[in-house]
């Protein structure tokens, strides 16, 4: 591994492949604009989530369907987007960056055009699966890219100052929902959501260059990818990292999943407010990401940094289930705001750093071990989102359980397969 702190490419990308133009080194005056590209593709989650979420009690209605029949909505989405990334990280292995993610960029512009014409919620469920399947192109080669030109601290960095540029979704998602659903039905919310995705397919195709040469590239098909994949989850600490990720993104799950029938039913708050308190929330999230890659990175070690986030994940999601269950007495919307806030925030520790730690310990098959870490965070997440309408609309405490015993389990697979203590666990990595 190269040491600490430098942010240079890897050898194989010090010069343009000869005989492929296709393959081009991003030089350091585009460095800005691959970071604006690549904040864009890992906006695909929040974007296609977080502008949704105001109009679910409106799509309860207009389609004449249940709360937790229309959550499956955004369980389809989450379940689409964990098992494309399983297909597309290994594909993107062995056939590049560039053609993976504009197919599955077009495939994401159809379902999501598809979604707004949907005429039952099943119908729906169903355009928000394949909508989920293509979308997971970008999440899974952004973090392929990054991987194939990063290493180390330098890597980390990069992820926390990704997370300010994808950072903007969350924070305006909501708001631009809200805001649309004064003018406009949930459909035009879809509608809003397909021309993002052209912009964003034009702005891959005209700027975006192949970062992964043919000479690093795969050849061994579906074989040689199960084969990567198995070798990474042998290594304990990846396998903990895998699992501490995904663990944690349930919790965050939770509260995207269950938030507005929360913040909207229970507490009484309008479409435009609970936009403007998810907004403050991610916010939060990204002050702390940036905060972890300007301040923390560097100077304390990465696994310490990520032990002191589940902590305060687990204190908040205690708070919020102590709330939930009337220890506190009735409270009203602030405490609850605030606790989520604070969940919320901490969230900016959490996940760059242990997407870093992850594929530290990988210097090939970036793409497979990409897949693997948004896989697992998908599926968790589809699993637990269910759980949290099992009680109706009426009460918050699914969600702080959830959203607690997943915080839980986060820290102990942090603790018993990282093992932190391990001054060489995590951060010189191996080779796989």
């Amino acid at each position: 591994m190269p040491e600490a702190g430098r942010s240079v490419p890897h050898a194989s990308q010090a010069a343009t492949v000869l005989g492929d133009p296709s393959v081009r080194t991003p030089h350091r005056r585009t460095g800005l604009l691959i970071v604006l590209v690549l904040g864009g593709l890992t906006a695909t989650p929040p974007l296609s989530m977080d502008m949704y979420l105001p109009s679910l009690p409106e799509v309860t209605r207009s389609l004449h369907a249940p709360a937790a029949t229309v959550q499956l909505t955004l369980t389809a989405c989450l379940a689409g987007m964990a098992l494309g990334q399983l297909a597309v990280g290994p594909m993107s292995d062995r056939w590049g960056r560039r053609r993976p993610l504009l197919a599955g960029l077009a495939v994401y512009i159809l379902a999501t055009l598809l979604c707004a014409l949907a005429p039952t919620v099943e119908a729906l469920v169903a355009f928000r699966l394949a909508q989920g399947l293509a979308g997971a192109a970008g999440i899974v080669i952004a973090r392929a890219v990054v991987r194939d030109l990063y290493d180390g601290v330098a890597m980390a960095r990069f992820f926390s100052t990704l997370m300010l540029v994808s950072g903007v979704a969350p924070v305006v998602a909501p708001l631009i929902g809200g805001q649309l659903l004064r003018v406009t039905e949930w459909r035009g919310v879809f509608v809003v959501l397909t021309a993002v995705g052209v912009l964003l397919a034009a702005l891959v195709w005209a700027r975006l260059p192949e970062t992964l040469p043919p000479g690093e590239r795969h050849a061994g098909g579906v074989g040689e990818a199960l084969r990567a994949m198995r070798r990474l989850l042998a290594d304990p600490p990846f396998a903990g990292y895998v699992l501490t990720g995904g663990f944690a993104f349930a919790a965050l799950f939770a509260y995207i999943s269950a938030s507005p029938f929360v913040i909207q039913e229970i507490y009484g708050a309008s479409p435009q407010t609970f936009s403007l308190l998810f907004g403050l929330n991610s916010v939060g999230l990204v002050a702390v990401g940036q905060f972890n890659g300007k301040v923390l990175v560097g100077r304390v070690r990465l696994d310490r940094v990520l032990g002191a986030g589940l902590a305060v994940v687990v204190l908040a999601a205690t708070a919020l289930l102590l709330m939930a269950t009337g220890v506190f007495g009735r409270v009203g919307l602030a405490p609850v705001a605030t606790a989520l806030f604070v969940l919320m925030s901490a969230m900016g520790i959490t996940l760059p750093n242990t997407q870093s730690l992850a594929l530290m310990r990988t210097r090939h098959s970036a793409g497979s071990a990409s897949a693997l870490l948004g896989t697992t965070s998908f599926l968790i997440g589809a699993a637990v989102s269910p759980l949290v309408g099992i009680a109706g609309e009426r009460t918050a405490v699914p969600m702080a359980v959830v959203q607690l015993m997943s915080a839980l389990v986060a820290l102990a697979c942090f603790m018993g397969m990282c093992r932190p203590w391990n001054a060489r666990g995590g951060v010189e990595g191996v080779e796989h």
